[in-house]
């Protein structure tokens, strides 16, 4: 069940409600008149209604950006009134960090343990980042040149239009607007609805902060909204996170309008387990490669390639995983795997579950829907064995825990089964020897790679190759990204 769309006399209330979208520095109503019922991954039942924007509110929250930027007093703050707004938005996010971890655990099943981090303190961690780091980036350069000197100016890319998924929506949301702040764009953010009680949080935050009315705009929608955002004439950049599919389309219209744009999208990510891997490694680092935020995550190294020798001890030992896995409440901190995020998407993952089965993989556990569990979206976590590197289970992003096995012949033989995908998102090595690790990972054809183990690092960019992106977010790659440059022939 998706929370259906609902007019505001007809709306159930809640305590947890948001029945306003923050435009221009004010609580406004929806311009269409719609709100949306968001519902408890874990129960299916109401957990609150949000109001969500149209056309029109797209359209306002555009203009009160462009406004910012060009007239207010974003555009005249210096580098260090900016950072300090920064910090001061960073501070009432951290003062709201747990009520806001449970908060988003509730809308999309993310293990509490997991989201205290990614949707309770990394917002807050973003900003400090990126505070610190524009105070450290000279916004001016002067060359010497042939002629005298060229001054080589940064100056921000403009109204920035964002637009983020439900898996991590609190850390993919500021993975944007903290460099974009920082830089000194403004910004038009556009949640989904699975998750968009949460994503007031953010405009809680930032009017708290004094951030100047325009600079942040909260207004979450369905895919209508987000059209509206890419092709608004004002939007000088479009910053996605999501689909492969999605970002096909936003990538083309961008080229159409000549306008920038960064891609965060879908992974089908390989892990490569040497001969001479430690399996008690692995299996301590299976919970983040594998299966954080339920496997829910575009980096999920949903494909385990494992040499011949190693591989029937490997497929048990990662079969044992799954079954000790707690799946239950994402707020019972003994929960390892919660709910997917809705009906629709567990129904899509019970799919490729099916599509498996029928393909000649072969089952090893799970499979199905937790019998204890009755209420909410919940699945088993599920490992097939001899799976084909041909099989849809092997091409395609199940967006669940379904891990797919596959045997290789040797380490040349797994660097050709890792790059044989459409994708390139990220990936892991396993070996006692790190140079030879890191010989392979230098090998693989996608953006981020772990050497027995995978943590993404907020200082370093964060991205993919092929069909899993273009552009880079996170470090200082991320914060250039907001930037136009321009040379003065002085």
């Amino acid at each position: 069940m998706t929370g259906a769309a609902v007019t505001a006399t007809a709306r159930a209330t809640t305590e947890l409600d948001r029945s306003h979208l923050y435009i221009d520095g004010a609580w406004v109503e929806p311009r269409g008149g719609e709100y949306r019922e968001v519902i408890e991954a874990a129960t299916g039942e109401l957990l609150g209604t949000a109001a969500l924007g149209s056309e029109g509110d797209i359209d306002a929250a555009a203009r009160s950006a462009r406004r910012a930027l060009d007239e207010g007093p974003w555009s005249r703050a210096t580098v260090t009134e900016r950072a300090q707004a920064m910090r001061r938005f960073a501070q009432g996010l951290e003062d709201r960090a747990n009520e806001t971890a449970a908060l988003a655990s509730r809308e999309n099943g993310m293990p509490i343990t997991q989201s205290i981090g990614l949707n309770g303190a990394a917002p807050a961690a973003l900003l400090r980042q990126y505070a610190d780091l524009i105070e450290d980036i000279p916004l001016e350069e002067a060359r010497p040149s042939a002629l005298g000197t060229t001054i080589v100016r940064r100056e921000p890319v403009g109204v920035v239009g964002a637009i983020t998924p439900w898996n991590y929506p609190q850390a993919l949301a500021m993975f944007k607007i903290a460099p974009a702040l920082a830089a000194g764009c403004t910004v038009v953010l556009k949640p989904p609805p699975e998750t968009a009680l949460d994503a007031f949080v953010l405009a809680d935050a930032a009017a708290e902060a004094e951030i100047p009315p325009g600079v942040l705009n909260v207004v979450p929608g369905d895919r209508e909204a987000g059209w509206s955002l890419v092709r608004h004439p004002l939007v000088d950049k479009v910053s996605f996170t999501g689909s492969t599919a999605a970002g096909r389309l936003i990538g083309a219209e961008c080229g159409r309008l000549i306008r920038r744009c960064t891609l965060e999208l879908g992974g089908k990510s390989a892990a490569i387990f040497c001969d001479d891997g430690n399996i008690d490694q692995l299996l301590g680092a299976l919970g983040n490669a594998s299966f954080r935020n339920n496997s829910q995550t575009c980096t999920t190294q949903s494909r385990l390639l494992v040499t011949r020798r190693r591989y029937n001890e490997v497929v048990d030992a990662v079969a044992q995983y799954c079954r000790d896995m707690v799946v239950g409440n994402p707020l019972d901190t003994a929960t390892t795997c919660g709910p997917m995020v809705s009906e629709e998407h567990l129904a899509r993952v019970l799919g490729y579950i099916d599509i498996a089965r029928n393909s000649g993989a072969r089952l090893i556990v799970g499979g199905g829907r937790p019998a204890a569990l009755e209420r909410g979206w919940f699945v088993e976590p599920t490992v097939f064995a001899d799976v084909d590197n041909a099989d849809r289970l092997a091409r395609e992003e199940v967006f669940g825990p379904v891990i797919a096995l596959i045997p290789v012949k040797d380490e040349e033989d797994a660097v050709r089964v890792a790059n044989d995908s459409n994708y390139g998102l990220a990936g892991s090595v396993w070996s006692a020897d790190e140079e030879r690790a890191l010989g392979i990972a230098r090998r693989i054809r996608t953006g981020m790679v772990g050497i027995n183990r995978f943590d993404p690092d907020f200082g370093a960019p964060f991205g993919g190759m092929k069909d899993s992106g273009i552009g880079r977010e996170l470090g200082r790659e991320g914060l250039e990204s907001y930037f136009e440059y321009k040379s003065i022939y002085a």
